[in-house]
């Protein structure tokens, strides 16, 4: 946690912030007492209002305050609960003199909770075998049964799934590393990183999924037999943990998702370039990448290099747009919902024309999260959605998130594979109408965001 004086300039805060690799800083007053706090998103409102200029205001003149605070003697549940009511995505943790000691981030103590609902006790980071993995990914329909009983949001506990899922692939990709040094392969040739793709890197993920994952690296084309046994021990034992292999082979060990970062250049200049239908998929895995293993950097200048690319090609986002607005079919003409034998693909109708419009527009505007609600609350930030828009964002996310893993949940207890086609009929009324509207407001969100133009 980072902490500063009310009276510093924002030139100074941002620096400090930027130094420390944090996204907000804690305002004190002089006793050292918690008077607010400024995170990135306080940083882009000022900038988008003020420009550079109001770098010279103070952290007191623009920090939030005052700032939601929970005692260090809270439980975790308390913490949870004031996080999720207020919608917030930092919480300062004080003492019984309202001094700062401590911040719990959204993403961190979901985290915490996630580890504490594993009833075998197995965590992802200290998993020595593809068994121990396994175990953890056993028990995650518990806890997402547990979090979603607690009231949690099913957006909140797709994100505790998605934190469990990188945190697997970043310790098989530690074990195969491992590996490698044990049977005389030597180190890794050259800097690389292990990217987790699609649902995973967004923070989104439900109990229907498979391994999406990828590797940069900046060494030679010599080096590749290295990172090619990487890539296949990486994704055996994800497969032997529970984590299926990818059925498009969107996998470390196929050579098309295995690059140095000039050859990840080349192969994004021709997707956005020669645009088809097999290119969109692709950018709807990619472009949503997190790295969870190796050199952080390296992998930022790929998404830097990538993001940059896809916006300079006009052609490439009308072709993407048009693939939005072509996204439709779950309401009839009668109002009833379009199934196939009693199911509909919640995911295709529901969740992918909201993600793909969301990545569309952050590509255009060069933002860099990959989060759904995050690029949905830097567009609003930016001027593009309006705050009413956002909020139907969200909720729309809401609903079809829930109803899809409540479905998931109870396939599970009848042994049927999770998935993302649901049954309408399992639903009251209360939800199928919810359900209903949520789709008929994705079509107008769709060309709010602008995927027509």
């Amino acid at each position: 946690m980072l902490t500063a004086l009310a009276s510093v300039t924002l030139h100074d805060a941002v620096h400090r912030m930027y130094e420390a690799r944090v996204s907000s800083i804690v305002g004190i007053d002089a006793e050292g007492r918690t008077l607010g706090i400024f995170t990135e998103r306080d940083l882009l409102r000022i900038l988008s209002t003020n420009g550079p200029a109001g770098l010279e205001q103070t952290l007191d003149q623009t920090m939030t305050k005052p700032v939601a605070t929970v005692s260090a003697e809270a439980y975790v549940y308390v913490a949870l609960a004031r996080m999720t009511r207020l919608g917030l995505r930092h919480l300062v943790v004080v003492d019984e003199d309202n001094r700062p000691l401590g911040m719990i981030t959204g993403r961190a103590l979901l985290k915490v909770r996630a580890t504490e609902a594993l009833v075998l006790g197995d965590s992802a980071e200290s998993a020595s075998n593809p068994d121990e993995m396994k175990a953890v990914m056993t028990n995650l329909p518990k806890l997402a049964k547990s979090l979603l009983g607690e009231g949690v949001t099913a957006r909140n506990i797709a994100s505790v799934i998605a934190l469990v899922l990188r945190d697997l692939t970043a310790r098989a990709s530690e074990l195969a590393e491992q590996s490698l040094l044990d049977d005389g392969w030597g180190p890794a040739p050259a800097r690389y990183a292990v990217l987790i793709l699609g649902s995973g890197g967004r923070g989104e993920s439900l109990l229907a999924f498979d391994q999406d994952n990828a590797i940069v690296h900046d060494g030679k084309p010599a080096d590749d037999p290295w990172f090619a046994e990487l890539g296949k021990r990486l994704n055996e034992t994800l497969n032997k943990a529970g984590i299926p292999f990818c059925d498009g082979n969107v996998m470390a060990r196929e050579s098309k998702w295995r690059k140095s970062l000039e050859e990840w250049r080349d192969e994004v200049h021709g997707w956005v370039f020669s645009v088809e239908n097999q290119t969109v998929m692709y950018c709807d895995i990619f472009f949503d990448f997190q790295p969870v293993w190796g050199d952080r950097a390296l992998a930022e200048e790929l998404r830097h290099m990538a993001m940059e690319k896809a916006a300079q090609s006009a052609f490439f986002l009308r072709y993407l747009a048009q693939n939005v607005a072509g996204m439709d079919g779950s309401i009839g003409l009668f109002g009833n919902f379009v199934t196939k034998q009693g199911r509909l693909n919640a995911k295709k109708f529901g969740l992918l024309p909201l993600v793909s419009a969301a990545r569309m527009r952050a590509i255009r505007a060069h933002i860099q999260v990959t989060g759904t609600d995050e690029r949905f609350a830097a567009l609003k930030e930016s001027g593009v959605l309006h705050e009413d828009d956002l909020r139907d964002f969200v909720e729309v996310r809401e609903i079809v998130l829930r109803v899809m893993l409540e479905q998931q949940l109870a396939d599970i207890a009848q042994q049927i594979p999770a998935s993302a086609k649901i049954d309408p009929k399992r639903f009251d009324k209360r939800t199928r109408n919810r359900l209903k509207w949520a789709f008929r407001r994705i079509k107008t969100l769709k060309f709010v965001c602008g995927v027509g133009g």
